[in-house]
């Protein structure tokens, strides 16, 4: 019967390489068989596929000569085929997708330096943003501290509790794990010099003046600078803060001073818990690893370490608290009305925060350098 004809496949090899003779019809029942049959034939070799016996051609197996084609890079040609199957096989090359072969056009000095110059304007704009949140921090602060009946202080509370006492067990693992790793590298590298009682002196110094408080704020800043953008710019993607200006309520006062002032009052103290984790960290290590007992860690430590370097660690507290507070509220902020808008502006705003924190900690060093401290 004509409606089981099924399509012939027919190879036979030349000396000028490969022909494939195709007759009945060639339909999607036969565009698996006919594709497989493609694939198997030589890849060095020119391919030539009679299309005279194809008495009917539909888009599946024309698709799959297609594919044939530019698989073999030129070395593939058709030959004869009805006017109807040359012009579906053209149809068909038309449609499909095209490689975007376009190289990018090379930079001229002149668009290299205007380059340089978007980025720097950038850069400034952003510094300029920042500053300006942080003088509408400070005067809704003082503001509130004016009308103490606008203060939020259920709202302080409870960022509190989430930028601070949540952050505490993470906080305390990293720098214990932080004095052990110092402990025991240092401990490796100082008993070739039979030193190995000054290893407490750089857990000290290295975890209270340094590590503590900078690793503190960097894990701070990627756990409350992306919480922050992402609650702030839901609301702004729900239009609930037009609500609160409706409402007569100030966004400022009510979404950015309570958070900011939490990361102002909990991010020392998380300072001091890395420090002290850090200690015993590496105190455990030291009598592990050296014989240090703890009574002999606190007496090198208390004799060897000048309290200034806890005050050298913990000054820096509140200037991390202010940029990453001040950055995740301003990237919330610039949220726009989707979805996308949002993932974009948490992802940079972590990234701004660490960058901003590990910036501010090389100017803090090189002041106290300076300075002599």
């Amino acid at each position: 019967m004509a409606g089981t004809a099924r399509l012939q496949i027919g190879v036979t090899a030349a000396s000028g390489g490969v022909n494939v003779a195709l007759s009945g019809p060639a339909t999607l029942a036969d565009a698996t068989v006919l594709a497989s049959r493609l694939d198997a034939l030589p890849k060095d070799e020119p391919l030539e596929i009679d299309l005279d016996g194809v008495d009917r051609l539909d888009t599946a197996a024309a698709y799959a000569l297609l594919r044939a084609e530019a698989r073999a890079g030129g070395r593939l040609s058709f030959r004869g085929g009805s006017s109807e199957t040359r012009a579906l096989l053209a149809r068909i090359r038309e449609s499909l997708p095209k490689p975007d072969t376009e190289t990018p056009a090379r930079l001229s000095i002149p668009d290299r330096v205007e380059l340089l110059g978007r980025r720097v304007s950038e850069a400034v704009a952003f510094l300029g943003e920042l500053l300006g949140y942080f003088g509408i921090f400070l005067h809704r602060l003082v503001r509130s501290i004016l009308h103490p009946s606008e203060f939020r202080l259920t709202a302080l509370v409870h960022h509190c509790q989430e930028v601070g006492l949540k952050a505490v067990p993470i906080v305390a693992l990293m720098s214990f794990l932080i004095g052990v790793v110092l402990a025991f590298q240092g401990s490796v590298q100082l008993r070739q010099f039979g030193a190995e009682v000054f290893v407490v002196d750089l857990i000290a110094i290295s975890v209270l003046r340094e590590l503590g408080i900078l690793l503190t704020a960097i894990i701070v800043a990627g756990r409350t600078a992306s919480a922050f953008t992402a609650a702030i710019g839901s609301m702004k993607m729900r239009e609930e803060i037009d609500a609160m200006r409706t409402l007569a309520i100030d966004p400022a006062a009510a979404l950015i001073v309570p958070r900011i002032l939490a990361l102002l009052i909990t991010l020392p103290i998380l300072g001091l818990i890395a420090d002290l984790s850090g200690l015993i960290g590496g105190a455990i290590m030291s009598w592990l690893e050296l014989g240090i007992s703890p009574p002999m860690f606190q007496t090198r430590l208390l004799e060897g370490t000048d309290p200034k370097h806890v005050m050298v660690g913990l000054v820096k507290a509140p200037a991390f608290a202010i940029l990453i507070g001040i950055i995740g509220c301003r990237a919330g902020m610039k949220v726009g009305g989707n979805a996308e808008s949002l993932g974009r502006m948490t992802s940079s705003a972590v990234v701004a925060a660490i960058f901003a924190v590990i910036v501010a900690d090389a100017a803090f060093s090189i002041f106290f350098a300076k300075v002599g401290i």
